[in-house]
């Protein structure tokens, strides 16, 4: 049952960043792919400062502030493959 609930939490902080990236496009499986990293990284980041989430509310927020994380590395990335 956790591992759903991760999914679904995946899912819904891929489509969040996607819309305050103003990045969209990616699809269901997409969303999910970039919520599940998303809630690693945050996680991971989260660790570093010393947070933690104790709620679905706090995974969701995690999870989407990883995702935003990683989309915005991504662009930085691109524009400098592209020049």
């Amino acid at each position: 049952m956790k591992f759903l609930w991760f999914l679904l939490v995946g899912l819904a902080a891929g489509w969040l960043a996607g819309q305050i990236m103003k990045s969209g496009g990616r699809g269901l499986v997409g969303d999910l792919i970039l919520g599940v990293i998303g809630a690693i990284l945050g996680g991971f980041l989260f660790g570093l400062l010393g947070l933690g989430a104790n709620s679905l509310l706090g995974s969701l927020v995690t999870a989407t502030v990883g995702a935003i994380a990683l989309l915005a590395g991504l662009r930085m990335l691109d524009r400098q493959r592209l020049g």
